[in-house]
């Protein structure tokens, strides 16, 4: 008997919430009902979303009887208050990063979903490239020796215009980081899932290349780009450059994860293959499910040379995302917990870029 597909409620409008319905569907599950800004938005998303019903408010939309999981798709500042309200109400919950402006929110979403026992999940998709996975595996059983050297970048140019402007850029929306609460924690999630190691200390430099923003030339509070050296708790030292203009970085996040054996590299904008430098001969593995490790050959949904890229590193999440609801274990599902992780990698960087000094993280 073929099981009932899992119902969404989507709030947001924007190009995230394309690609949360998208997911929605390619994982099985349909979208019953859309929030946005105002009704009048609803209603034109409606359509695009494939949404079955626009919903008046926020209110209506987390309470409706049809909804079994509501997907969070709004700025930043919104997050928390309206996670919360889908807690309450007894649905379970994705929310977009960062899960909250700071750790103490986070933290209140955590410990409530997990008290109730409800589904929780932020999308840290870039864990489901299945060459991030096989560098998991293969750096799990140890091929890789000791790492000791951590390091990588993620950087974007769609700031790169001192006329571009958006939402993220204002502290009170976006919060009080902003390329690197943006993608920084994409990078340092995706650093401790595939290496096992965890960031215990941090030292951080912020900077802007535009100093004001927009036609009106708005002074902008919020850093363009971060440079961050880090301690880890198995003794390993690392980097990462974070930048939002970077011309011609689209959307480059990149790492390589070096052992006393093995150096493992990934690029995300060349996510078919992944590079394992050895000391006497390097290796290129190609996303191809026929070699893979079977946790990794999971992800690998289409035949090698068919390319796999974002969308379907979402459509993975979602997939796994439904399997939890519906009761079944997903190993590397991110939850509210590495949403919580991440808004405390983010308040220690914030707070090392402005005293200048080391921080630890509080766990």
């Amino acid at each position: 008997m073929t099981a009932a597909p899992v119902r969404f409620g989507i709030i947001g409008t924007g190009f995230m919430a394309q690609v949360h319905a998208h997911a929605v569907r390619a994982s099985g599950g349909v979208v019953t009902w859309v929030a946005g800004s105002s009704p009048a938005r609803a209603e034109q998303a409606a359509g695009l979303l494939y949404a079955g019903r626009a919903a008046g408010s926020v209110e209506e939309l987390v309470t409706a009887p049809d909804v079994d999981v509501v997907s969070i798709c709004t700025p930043n500042h919104l997050h928390h208050p309206m996670a919360e309200a889908a807690l309450v109400a007894g649905k379970h919950v994705v929310c977009e990063k960062p899960l909250a402006l700071n750790p103490a929110d986070a933290e209140h979403l955590a410990v409530t979903a997990r008290d109730a026992g409800l589904v929780n999940a932020v999308p840290f998709v870039y864990r489901f490239y299945p060459t991030v996975r096989e560098a998991r595996e293969r750096i799990g059983r140890g091929d890789a020796g000791e790492l000791w050297m951590l390091h990588g970048s993620y950087l974007q140019d769609w700031l790169a215009s001192p006329g571009a402007t958006n939402w993220r850029v204002d502290p009170v929306r976006g919060g009080p980081s902003r390329a690197f609460a943006d993608i920084g924690v994409h990078w340092c999630d995706l650093m401790e899932f595939v290496t096992g190691h965890r960031i215990v200390s941090v030292t951080a430099m912020t900077s802007r290349a535009h100093e004001a923003r927009g036609e009106s030339g708005e002074s902008v509070a919020t850093e363009d780009g971060a440079a961050l050296l880090f301690r880890t708790d198995r003794g390993a030292g690392g980097s990462v450059l974070v930048s939002q203009v970077s011309p011609g970085r689209k959307n480059a996040l990149s790492f390589s994860f070096d052992g006393t054996q093995a150096t493992y590299r990934f690029d995300q904008e060349q996510p078919e293959t992944l590079w394992v430098g050895g000391i006497e001969a390097d290796l290129v593995v190609r996303r191809d499910p026929e070699h893979l490790t079977p946790a990794a050959g999971r992800h690998a949904v289409l035949p090698a040379g068919h390319p796999q890229g974002y969308q379907d590193c979402f459509n993975g999440f979602f997939a796994d995302l439904t399997a939890a609801v519906r009761g079944e274990e997903r190993d590397g599902l991110p939850t509210f917990a590495d949403g919580l992780r991440a808004a405390r990698v983010t308040a220690a960087v914030v707070a090392s870029a402005a005293t200048g000094t080391w921080v630890d993280l509080a766990e």
